[in-house]
């Protein structure tokens, strides 16, 4: 072989060695100088573990700021179930390792079996769940024994110290912390606090680095909303309607306080009602309120609308008279009698008022146009929503006047071929007691936000229903209802003269028939300086009697404790009540 061959093969081999060179010190500076930061990046990626901070959920108060709702600490635990193999321990003079020995120590306070434990423990992931909502005491009592891998994560737990008293306002959450019904569903936004994050740099087996990157944004609390229940006469109220449910076997209750000057509800109660902090123990037609859910025909409570409207257009004074029979033909064939037979008297509207005569109010609402009717009944809030901050309220049932047909357009003037809830009832007396200005009704004051301020409430307007004359006169009469000679009778409280409106209705049961009644009872507190309204309804006794032996009892109750509550003092003069027959 020539020099000369020997020398193109060495430049040969030497251009092929100086080819890879490139190659490599190219792949080299790509690796190092353009892909090394995503490469870097994407090893520190696989490194960190991101967690959710829970922000607390806001606390739900009272009008005087007792607690009803609020948020505590607890601790979910998980394992690191290859750190936990490293840890050693002598457990009953017996040498023991990895997530046995850590089973056997942790069972006794998680009250769990050591061995379902253990298995629990084994495996391959860096975070495993083991428990959840641990008070911080259990969670200190497991850092102590320092056992490798038992890791915590912050979370939160929703109770409700009282109980029962409100549930059926205050609502619940789920599993995941979110409303699920009455006020925390309604105001979720506002409850539910703004997440925080967490990242921390961990090592091959999932424990942190020291030196790593650690980041934390803090998580918000969310606001504080301030109701306008007042805890004392909601538990109160509850056992009202709940003694009087059971006292004649009704299928369910409703009670209703709401101050009269500003619409604010102090206490809505229904009957069973269910607990926040076990709702799935509670049937679920127990879990909502029925007192704004639940539209039932109110009977003679439904007189109130029509006579004031008659005062109002001046077609009737309190002290105009009727001949009343105890049962009476109209001109159009339409046959309407009393509840219990009587002699034909004399009677003025006052009279008719305090003893419930279905035939004189026939003829005092016959007075009106069925559209003059019907615009005092919307003006009163009948046929939609109160806006009342719970969900799921009904409008009720308030047909027009072109739909109505030639008895029905009696029946509205006593509160038959109608439907109204609770709450809406309530407020009809409440607007009578405050100068006939009607107030939306309201179960919400306000919200505290995280940084401390207050926001109030938008009130609604409210609008004038009926003259400042003719809501008097009407108190009056309702005070004539709770005399003597009314059929709220048992509705009288000693040292306070009260007012307010009985009413039975009759409802079909399943069958069409007849056979079941609604009883209820609307009235104001003091009669002289109305303060409060309440509303009671009381749906299928199964004792047949009238509003007046069951709901004006319940009426009774609830305003002397109110009365007493609110440190309203006794009424210093006497009634001055409308005759109730023709002098």
């Amino acid at each position: 072989m020539t020099s000369r061959t020997l020398t193109r093969r060495h430049n040969a081999v030497l251009t092929v060695l100086l080819a890879i060179v490139i190659v490599f010190a190219g792949r080299l500076v790509y690796v190092q100088a353009l892909e090394g930061p995503r490469l870097a990046e994407d090893a520190l990626n696989t490194r960190l573990r991101h967690s959710t901070l829970q922000g607390p959920r806001g606390d739900i108060l009272d009008a005087n700021g007792e607690v009803l709702a609020t948020s505590v600490q607890r601790y979910n635990v998980g394992v690191n179930q290859i750190r936990v193999r490293d840890f050693e321990a002598e457990i009953d003079g017996e040498d023991k390792e990895g997530a046995v020995a850590a089973a056997a120590l942790l069972a006794p306070i998680l009250g769990r079996d050591a061995a379902e434990l253990g298995a629990d423990m084994v495996g391959e992931s860096t975070f495993a769940y083991i428990a959840r909502g641990l008070t911080p005491a259990q969670w200190r009592e497991i850092s102590a024994l320092r056992i490798p891998g038992i890791e915590p994560e912050l979370t939160s737990e929703r109770i409700y110290p009282n109980g029962t008293t409100a549930g059926n306002v205050l609502g619940y959450v789920g599993r995941d912390g979110e409303g699920l019904a009455g006020l925390e569903l309604t105001f979720e936004d506002a409850l539910r606090g703004v997440p925080g994050s967490s990242v921390v740099e961990v090592g091959r087996t999932g424990q942190s680095i020291p030196t790593g990157l650690r980041e934390t944004t803090p998580a918000q609390p969310g606001d504080t909303l301030h109701t306008s229940i007042d805890r004392d006469i909601q538990f109160r109220a509850q056992e009202v309607i709940d003694a009087t449910v059971d006292r004649y076997a009704a299928q369910w209750g409703a009670l209703v306080v709401q101050e009269i000057e500003t619409g604010r509800i102090l206490a809505l109660a229904d009957s069973d009602t269910v607990n926040p902090n076990d709702y799935q123990a509670t049937p679920p037609e127990n879990r909502g309120s029925r007192a704004v859910q639940a539209a039932y025909e109110n009977g003679s409570t439904g007189k109130l609308p029509t006579l004031a409207a008659a005062l109002d257009a001046g077609v009737v004074t309190p002290t105009t008279t009727f001949t009343t029979p105890d049962r009476y033909t109209t001109p159009s064939g339409q046959t309407f009698s009393d509840a219990d037979p009587h002699a034909t008297e004399q009677m003025t509207v006052a009279g008719i008022l305090a003893t419930s005569s279905n035939t004189g109010t026939v003829m005092i609402g016959d007075r009106l146009s069925d559209e003059q009717r019907y615009e005092y009944m919307r003006a009163f809030g009948m046929g939609e929503r109160t806006g009342i901050e719970l969900p799921g309220e009904t409008p009720g049932i308030l047909g027009s006047p072109d739909t109505w047909d030639g008895r029905q357009r009696y029946t509205t003037m006593f509160g038959q071929g109608l439907a109204v809830n609770l709450v809406q009832n309530t407020a009809i007396v409440a607007a009578l007691g405050n100068g006939g200005v009607y107030l939306p009704p309201r179960l919400v004051d306000g919200t505290t936000d995280a940084s401390g301020r207050f926001h109030a409430a938008e009130a609604a307007e409210g609008r004038q229903v009926v003259s400042e004359e003719t809501a008097a006169q009407m108190v009056t009469m309702m005070e004539g209802v709770v005399s003597q000679e009314g059929t709220g009778v048992l509705g009288q409280l000693d040292g306070y003269r009260l007012a307010g409106k009985t009413g039975t209705a009759q409802v079909p049961d399943d069958e069409g028939n007849l056979t079941r009644t609604v009883a209820n009872f609307v009235g104001v507190a003091p009669a002289d300086d109305p303060q409060f309204a309440v509303g009671i309804v009381v749906y299928h006794p199964g004792h047949q009697v009238p509003s007046s032996i069951i709901a004006a009892p319940a009426f009774k109750e609830i305003a002397g404790f109110t009365l007493q509550h609110l440190g309203i003092p006794p009424s210093t003069t006497p009634a001055s009540l409308f005759p109730l027959r023709a002098q």
